[in-house]
């Protein structure tokens, strides 16, 4: 019994002193150069990803606008240094040249003005005159309209004149026996054939 218990503990004892074998885990990863092509894949053709036409217009438009933006913020950027650099290199040549570019500035700002102006003045004078022709069309399609309105009512007119005309020859109930006598003693034939011309070529006679 006691040697069962001994060689009981005197195993792990001697497994942990043992010199351990380098354990390997199987890590799927990236296929070398010389490995085939997987059989899943062979006729696999493979497609870019589908781009939309507006996303890529919007996309361009924002990165051009970006390009733009960083590059006038470079400019500027470079501009201030440049002017500074200049500013403490040239001293009172600097202050003329401000001075200069201020005064330039304000004559290019009265000139800006002006050039508005006379642009405000001429669009004026062009909305002035589109108003007008506007208002002009107006008049002139309400006027056809009030035209062909009249038209309608002569017409209607005349047709309500055409009908009471008309309703002088209707029969009514108080010249019935009137008109039946009428058609008593003026028979008339209609059972008769025409040419080509509309003439009575053959007339039945009446029983």
């Amino acid at each position: 019994m006691f040697q069962a218990l001994s060689k009981t503990v005197r195993a792990p004892v001697a497994r942990i002193l043992a010199p351990r074998a380098v354990l390997v885990e199987t890590v799927r990863g990236r296929k070398s150069r010389t490995d085939p092509k997987a059989k899943s894949k062979i006729g696999r053709i493979k497609y870019p990803p589908p781009v939309d036409p507006e996303e890529m217009v919007v996309l361009k438009e924002r990165f051009t606008e970006y390009t733009l933006i960083m590059r006038a913020l470079r400019m500027q950027f470079k501009e201030e240094m440049l002017r500074k650099r200049y500013d403490e290199e040239t001293g009172s040549l600097a202050e003329a040249r401000a001075k200069q570019e201020a005064e330039e500035h304000q004559s290019l700002m009265a000139w800006n003005n002006q050039e508005n102006e006379r642009l405000r003045k001429i669009r004026e004078l062009r909305v002035q005159q589109e108003q007008e022709q506007l208002d002009r069309q107006l008049r002139e399609v309400a006027l056809a309209r009030q035209q062909a309105l009249e038209e309608l009512v002569k017409e209607k007119e005349l047709e309500i004149l055409t009908l009471q005309e008309d309703a002088k020859t209707f029969i009514t109930l108080e010249n019935l026996d009137q008109r039946i006598e009428e058609a008593l003693d003026n028979p008339k034939n209609y059972n008769f054939a025409i040419d080509k011309e509309g003439r009575v070529v053959k007339r039945t006679v009446m029983q």
